[in-house]
């Protein structure tokens, strides 16, 4: 299974004799990203909503993700934010059920950690799709990122080289 895979590559993503390489690519993709301003790239450690709110910020952390096999957690808070500017009710449902299948249902191929009461509620708000139909399962994902994957993102070479430079 994808899932399998994946969790066994981020074991050895820890392993320290191969977090060096795959660490050392990160960084550079990081370390292409110069145009930030320093200001900015500063102010991605004072919160997580300052992060949220940077594109370059988004991005970066979003690089970051992938060497931990955890994009999925960002990409699907980030539809739910696009999702939630849908004005069509037409638009709306169709979105709603192309978000549901690729990152809530069990085993969708981007399936994003979320528990299955979440999941239950979020199905059950499909039938009747709004713009909040999502809240609370990227509720729980913006936690899980925001507790677990931020703060390495802050303690990563990637980002102590660009704070840095900066």
């Amino acid at each position: 299974r994808a899932k399998d895979l994946k969790t066994r590559l981020g074991i050895l993503l820890h392993k320290p004799e191969l977090g060096h390489r795959i660490g050392t690519s990160s960084k550079l993709q990081l370390g292409s990203r110069r145009r930030d301003s320093s200001r900015e790239v500063l102010e991605w450690r004072e919160s997580f909503d300052q992060l949220l709110k940077s594109k370059s910020g988004v991005t970066a952390f979003h690089t970051f993700l992938k060497t931990e096999f955890s994009e999925e957690n960002l990409d699907f808070w980030l539809a739910c934010e696009d999702f939630k500017k849908t004005r069509s009710k037409t638009k709306l449902a169709s979105k709603a059920n192309r978000i549901f299948e690729e990152f809530v249902q069990t085993e969708a191929p981007r399936e994003v950690n979320i528990d299955h009461e979440t999941r239950e509620i979020t199905r059950k708000n499909l039938s009747g799709a709004t713009s909040a139909c999502f809240n609370e399962a990227q509720a729980k994902t913006r936690t899980l990122m925001e507790k677990d994957s931020y703060p390495r993102f802050l303690k990563s070479a990637s980002y102590q080289d660009m704070t840095k430079q900066a």
